[in-house]
């Protein structure tokens, strides 16, 4: 069993910053790819950035230069520091890690979500 536990959400002014983690526990051989995800009200679940376990990154177009994804491999956590907010940046945000357990399954996991919102 993998836990993954979100914190950090909150409400922020248009501008501001917010910094998101995300720590993963249970029976964890290895964790691979970590990633975060957002949901507005009434739209689909978007990829907002995700990392490899070698730190290599990927990010929507949308948050390019505003958000910085990292890992922390030795705490099994992932941030999100998210920088400039605007109100578009409003959504519930989902941690995901693809994980190895300890009896070497592979499953993909998923946070309970923290929400974000971003007003003046």
């Amino acid at each position: 069993q993998v836990q993954l536990v979100e914190s950090g959400g909150g409400l922020v002014q248009p501008g501001g910053s917010l910094r998101l983690s995300c720590a993963a526990s249970g029976s964890i051989f290895s964790i691979n790819a970590m990633g975060w995800y957002r949901q507005a009200p009434g739209k689909q679940r978007e990829l907002v950035a995700s990392i490899t376990s070698g730190g290599s990154t990927n990010y929507a177009a949308s948050v390019k230069g505003r958000f910085t994804i990292s890992r922390d491999n030795a705490k099994n956590t992932v941030y999100l520091q998210m920088n400039s907010l605007k109100p578009e940046d409003t959504a519930v945000y989902y941690c995901n890690a693809d994980v190895t357990s300890t009896s070497r399954s592979q499953t993909n996991n998923w946070g309970q979500g923290t929400q974000v919102a971003v007003s003046s």
